[in-house]
């Protein structure tokens, strides 16, 4: 039985070992990491990613896939649905870094796979949903940084926190009201988990800004 763990790192602010720490902190004992590195998770199927076509040759029944979060398994709502179900028709079983979710294809109890079936849903539409803000998010920055005439003085300050750090940030205040706790996982003070809380989208659009500033800047 082996435990594999897929990574998927699109920006510069995500690392593989980064992702490796929180697995093994989570208690998984990682057999190996499989990852894709430049690859948008929005606008690629699993299937269609490098490594990600990898996971389906490799993975047995009796395996277990680990990811951080299950957007790492598609694009969207049908996307993350099909591929958790097609893992779980093969036996392998699928557990996640944040709140420790497994996804099992082997429990036969009905009420059991009723809720099971109902946190997929659940967990890709709000996969879904974040992907669909992190593109408006980028669509909207895009558009200040085309029409302002000096971008630069409406950036603000520059945000503490990375892409990764925001998704989980985002994905936790998703299911835990308790803002400290969301802190202490996330890495990030009580005070930015709470300006995220409150207006999410701005917090997108910020990360944003700055991400055209620092592209404008090394083509300068």
């Amino acid at each position: 039985m082996t435990t594999v763990l897929y990574a998927r790192v699109s920006t510069a602010e995500q690392t593989i070992a980064h992702q490796l720490t929180q697995a093994r902190a989570a208690g998984y004992i990682i057999d190996e990491v499989i990852a894709d590195h430049g690859v948008s998770g929005v606008s690629t199927r699993l299937a269609e990613r490098p490594e990600g076509r990898r996971l389906w040759d490799i993975l047995r029944k009796g395996d277990t896939l680990v990811v951080r979060w299950v957007d790492r398994l598609g694009r969207n709502y049908a996307d993350v649905s099909d591929t958790i179900r097609e893992f779980m028709r093969r036996g392998v079983i699928i557990r996640t870094v944040i709140n420790g979710l497994t996804f099992d294809g082997a429990t036969t109890e009905p009420m059991q796979q009723a809720v099971r079936d109902s946190m997929i849903a659940f967990m890709s539409a709000l996969s879904q949903a974040q992907a669909e803000s992190q593109k408006e998010a980028q669509r909207a920055g895009i558009e200040h940084a085309k029409t302002s005439a000096d971008a630069d003085a409406y950036l603000g300050r520059k945000p503490s926190y990375s892409r990764e750090q925001l998704d989980l940030v985002i994905s936790l205040l998703a299911r835990e009201t308790n803002t400290t706790n969301v802190s202490r996982e996330s890495g990030l003070s009580r005070q930015t988990v709470l300006r995220i809380k409150e207006d999410p989208a701005e917090a997108e659009r910020r990360l944003e800004r700055w991400k055209q500033r620092e592209e404008r800047s090394r083509a300068a």
